[in-house]
This record gives C-alpha cells, structure tokens and sequence, in this order.
C-alpha cells in the first residue's frame, strides 16, 4: 500500500465537519508558514498597542503639567492616575500687591526764603555778607577795610535815600568797604521784612540816594565832597547799594574804567551773597 498519493490534504484551520472525511497525512510545512505568519501579525499588533499607549500617557502628562501652571518635576504615573482638572490648583485668589508711582518732591525754591523775614532765619550780620579780609573777582583781588552794622538804617545813607529807608521800613543796614589800587568801594544792603518792601525802595531812589562811604583801618575818607559813582539794586527782601571813588579824592569820570569795574565787582558780590543765602537755607529746610 501507498501512502500519501492521491489522498485530500488536511488542513487543521478547516472544520472536521467541512473535511473530507478520508484520512491523510497533515502537511507539515505548510502548516509551519501558516503559524509563523500568524506570529508576526500578533507582534505587530502588540508592538502598535504599546505605543499607542505611550502617545496616550505622555499627552495626559503634558496637559497635567501644563494645568498645574508650569511645575518642574515630570510625573511617572500613568494617566488614569493623574488629578483631574478641577484639582489642580489655579491662579491664587489673592490680589497682587501694587505699589503707588513714586517721585521725588520738587526742590525748594531759595528766592522764598530771602523774600520774608519769616523764612528768612539764617544768622546775618557784616561778617556772614563781607567775610574774609579779601575779595577775589575774577583777576581782581580787594582788600577788605572797615564795617559796620546799625538798625537806625538812615544813619549810614545821605541825599535822598534816608527818607526812602524809613518809609519802607528798613529793619537794618550792612556796610564793608574794600579797596584796590587807590580805588575804595563802600557797599551797603539794606534789609526789610518782605520782598515788595525793597522792591519799592529801590522804585523810590533817585541820582541823590547814596550810601555813606565807610572809612577807617588804613582807608582814609573818600566820596564826601567829590563826584564818584553809585549803583542801587534789589533782590529777595534786600536792596543794595555801592559808593566808588578814588582814595585820593579826585572826583570820578565816565572814563575812570577801573572805579565803574570795581563797583560792578561788589555789586555782583553782594548780590551772590544774597542768593547764597537762599540756597542754603531752601537745601536745609529740604533735607529736614
């Protein structure tokens, strides 16, 4: 007997019932390639699975992070075990602290204080307005000589300017005299109470309103009975004044260049002087 010829195959995938019910030897190697096909399918499919999964948890863990407002510290956890949204927490409930704008006060202004005796509280005297025994202007050097301080203020001034005094209510009168090259230079400031109170006596002056020039320790008396030349200004609650001539007693002229600087230089003086004492007093009062 043959085995093997002119038999039907049996295929182990065909129901028995739809077999051909003669018996026959199964053939092998084909049954062999059936099963390694099915093999690489199912690990196909597993491969694919598993990394669905991953795209699956690493987008839960993205959102998660992203929820929870940017933490630095990855989770591990599969995304069935992340919170849910309603329990990450939010934003906090608490308002952000603002702060007001802040700016620094505008700086005191000097000419307040040099315009009212109420402000005006610093020290005065000849020696804080004249101090030191010399001047320097420029290339100009003065020799401080005499001064002096009075409160009856129509007693160091001649011609007009005692009455224009009296009648604003000058409260004192300064004077120093300096000297340089035979030229001597008497400057006096007046003081009032307010401001308007100089302004006006100064409006009041006229050709005759002079200071009295002011001698002595070595300068020898000048501007009495000659023709020199005077200046009168106002600043602040202060008025003031120069007398310039020459130590020799000869009467000034419009050419005498040196008598008119040297004036000039001393009216510039005080009138520093005078600012100074505004802005000492308005840095003071600042930094209180």
């Amino acid at each position: 007997m043959s085995y093997g010829q002119g038999e039907p195959q049996w295929d182990p995938w065909t129901p028995s019932s739809q077999q051909d019910s003669r018996g026959g030897t199964p053939d092998w190697a084909a049954l062999a390639e059936q099963s390694e096909a099915r093999n690489k399918r199912r690990r196909l499919l597993l491969i694919l699975g598993g990394a669905m999964a991953t795209i699956g948890i690493g987008a839960a863990v993205t959102v998660a992070v992203v929820n929870a407002n940017g933490t630095a510290k990855a989770s591990n956890q599969p995304a069935s075990a992340l919170p849910s949204n309603a329990a990450i927490p939010g934003e906090s409930a608490d308002p952000v602290p603002t702060f007001a704008p802040t700016s620094a006060p505008p700086p005191l202004n000097p000419m307040d204080f040099i315009s009212s005796a109420k402000k005006d509280t610093a020290p005065i005297s000849a020696n804080t307005l004249f101090p030191g025994t010399q001047l320097t202007v420029g290339a100009n050097i003065y020799k401080r000589g005499p001064s002096a301080t009075t409160a009856n203020c129509a007693s160091g001034v001649q011609g007009t300017l005692p009455a224009v005094l009296t009648k604003n209510d000058c409260t004192k009168l300064f004077r120093a005299t300096y000297t340089k090259d035979g030229v001597a230079v008497t400057v006096g400031v007046a003081l009032f109470d307010t401001a308007s109170q100089a302004t006006k006596a100064k409006q009041e002056t006229d050709g005759k309103s002079i200071i009295t020039s002011l001698f002595g320790k070595g300068v020898p008396p000048f501007c009495r009975t000659k023709i020199c030349r005077s200046t009168t200004n106002s600043y602040g609650r202060y008025a003031y004044f120069t007398l310039a001539g020459f130590t020799s007693g000869k009467d000034v002229t419009a050419k005498d260049a040196k008598v008119f600087t040297a004036g000039d230089d001393l009216a510039e003086f005080t009138f520093r002087q005078i600012r100074r004492r505004g802005e000492a007093q308005a840095s003071a009062a600042s930094n209180q």
